[in-house]
C-alpha cells in the first residue's frame, strides 16, 4: 500500500489511489486531469520526503466537479451603537479522484 502527502489551495492531504476529496477550487474542467505536488511519499514500507517537494514523484487526478460549499453567515456588530452588519458566504471547491501515484 503506497499513499502520498500532497498539497493543494495552501492545504495538505493525505491520499491513496482512488480517494476523493474536496480542495480549494482549481479552476478547470470537470474531466481534466491534473498533477499534485508531492510533499511526502511511503511505499513499501519507505518514507521519502523532500523540501518543499519532490521530483520524481507525481500523483494525477481527475476533477469530478466543482462547485459551493454550504453558505455560511458572517454576522458582527457593535454594542450600543446601532452597527450591525449581516453577510454570507459560500466558498468554491473541486471534488478530484486520484488516479495515480508513482514515485
Amino acid at each position: 500500500m503506497s499513499y502520498a502527502i500532497v498539497e493543494s489551495g495552501g492545504k495538505q492531504y493525505k491520499v491513496e489511489e482512488n480517494d476523493e476529496l474536496f480542495v480549494e477550487k482549481l479552476g478547470l474542467d470537470e474531466g481534466s486531469t491534473v498533477e499534485l505536488k508531492v510533499v511526502a511519499f511511503f511505499k513499501e514500507g519507505s518514507f521519502v520526503f523532500c523540501d518543499p517537494f519532490l521530483q520524481d514523484a507525481s500523483v494525477k487526478a481527475t476533477v469530478l466537479k466543482n462547485g459551493k460549499g454550504r453558505k455560511i453567515t458572517v454576522f458582527t456588530y457593535k454594542p450600543k451603537k446601532n452597527c450591525k452588519r449581516k453577510k454570507g458566504h459560500r466558498q468554491p471547491f473541486s471534488k478530484i479522484r486520484i488516479d495515480s501515484i508513482s514515485g
